[in-house]
């Protein structure tokens, strides 16, 4: 367990900053969490819980901070977030599961976002395909795993989290997808703690239905928003544009085009039509 102080940490928010201690004290799960580093600030929580995990960190292993200087999202795009404004950890497990089938963790650490964000702020949360948080359309908080394997098996995964909770939004940078807070969607501060601990309860509760045989996806459909939608999935240099009109058992979007043919969609970002690849 560690809990070094940077300098970097805000004076601002050393009254709202959070601890390996407090975090500990506040869990509801039996594993998940119960192993924690715990950093003012801190490059990347998935490349330090990346390193962690293969050191031999226990499944459940969390890497949480209150600033990260280079946080990333999908397709290398920075994540910025002020000191403590944000909740932005990283958990490491250690499914047994086919390597196609870890967009299923994507899907678990989503729903149990959705379902915290739902219990401590009130808020309608959905997601964005494939690992968006979205409130009304804006992007709340986006979820990056990343794989390590033993030969074509799965050893391990990372799944990281961000998530604009206290956070004016104002402050950011221009981004391609527009920005939302739990704060600003739900008119006053949220308790970044009983938050965590819920997302954290929501998570192992879906992640130990799922060893035992249960897909997540039923329930991770039923809360996207892309569904629906005209998208353009892929990348700048080659674009799909259609109708979404379903995800798989593995978590891939499929999408009906102009001629009427289905397409599956593994990767790539997908934003409305209207709206920058």
């Amino acid at each position: 367990m560690a809990d070094p102080q940077f300098p970097s940490l805000n004076d601002t928010c050393a009254g709202c900053a959070l601890s390996a201690a407090r975090i500990l004290a506040a869990q509801r799960t039996v594993s998940l969490g119960r192993a924690v580093e715990y950093y003012t600030a801190i490059d990347s929580t998935n490349r330090r819980a990346l390193e962690w995990a293969a050191e031999g960190a226990p499944d459940g292993a969390l890497v949480i901070a209150e600033e990260q200087t280079a946080g990333r999202g999908r397709l290398g795009r920075r994540w910025h977030a002020p000191a403590c404004s944000a909740l932005l950890f990283s958990l490491v497990l250690r499914p047994d599961m086919e390597p196609t089938q870890a967009q299923r963790l994507t899907m678990i650490c989503s729903l149990g976002v959705l379902e915290a964000i739902e219990q401590v702020a009130g808020l309608q949360a959905q997601v964005k395909w494939p690992n968006d948080v979205v409130i009304d359309g804006r992007k709340a908080g986006g979820i990056l795993t990343e794989l390590a394997f033993q030969g074509h098996a799965l050893r391990h995964s990372v799944v990281g989290i961000g998530l604009n909770v206290n956070l004016d939004v104002s402050v950011l940078p221009d981004v391609l997808v527009p920005a939302a807070s739990l704060m600003s969607a739900a008119g006053g501060p949220i308790s970044r703690e009983d938050l965590l601990s819920l997302t954290l309860a929501a998570i192992e509760r879906r992640y130990l239905q799922m060893a035992q045989g249960w897909s997540p996806h039923a329930e991770w459909r039923e809360h996207l928003a892309t569904l629906g939608t005209h998208v353009r999935a892929g990348t700048p240099g080659d674009v799909l544009e259609g109708l979404a009109v379903d995800v798989d058992a593995d978590g891939a979007l499929l999408v009906l085009d102009d001629r009427g043919e289905q397409h599956r969609v593994l990767a790539g970002d997908v934003t409305l039509r209207g709206h920058s690849l």
